[in-house]
């Protein structure tokens, strides 16, 4: 059996430099009937753990250390015992929500996280934060892009641990050399095509 995609939607609060917002997101599971990896792990971990169903996660895998991408790992990891994932150049975002627990591994442009027979790529797209990723898998013709590249264009900048040119200059390094036709699975919101959000890059 071949992998497939399920998707999972939490809502809850962002929070970042002594501000809220109340947002939906898009958590992604990537597997078959035996195993999965999690990307994402947003605000309650109990609607995750049981799409998982039982199989065996390979990881959690986090595409930043915003809170609202985050919140819930911990007690998602406990619940399915797997290990956490994230991009080493998020440490300290990281650490804002859980300071008393590091990740498992640190993970860096050019790692590959294996499952279900497919590779899922891991892209280092800073910008929207420092270490922001995306997860390339070229045998699904998808790329789950977190808050890197939404429907309607780049992620949102202007915070803290990020800066619009440099997220800009990521997408067009890593993201839109990719088949047009690859489906875009964001971290709110619809999904889209790396070749429907090529031409309002700039």
């Amino acid at each position: 059996m071949s992998a497939r995609v399920e998707r999972v939607v939490t809502s809850g609060q962002f929070t970042l430099d002594g501000q809220s917002f109340d947002v939906d997101n898009n958590i992604w599971l990537v597997g078959d009937d035996d195993e999965v990896v999690v990307v994402d792990a947003a605000h309650d971990h109990r609607p995750i753990a049981e799409a998982v169903a039982g199989r065996r996660v390979v990881a959690i895998v986090c595409t930043h250390g915003h809170n609202d991408h985050v919140n819930a790992a911990v007690d998602l990891a406990a619940a399915v015992d797997a290990p956490i994932w994230i991009h080493g150049d998020d440490d300290e975002l990281w650490r804002h929500v859980h300071g008393d627990r590091a990740p498992d591994r640190l993970l860096a442009d050019g790692d590959v996280v294996p499952v279900a027979g497919t590779d899922l790529h891991v892209l280092h797209t800073p910008g929207h934060t420092w270490g922001g990723i995306c997860l390339h898998a070229p045998a699904l013709g998808r790329v789950f892009s977190g808050d890197t590249l939404f429907n309607g264009g780049p992620g949102a900048t202007g915070r803290s641990y990020s800066d619009r040119d440099t997220l800009v200059a990521s997408i067009r390094a890593k993201l839109l050399p990719l088949p047009a036709d690859t489906v875009v699975h964001t971290g709110h919101g619809d999904d889209t095509t790396i070749g429907a959000e090529a031409p309002g890059i700039s």
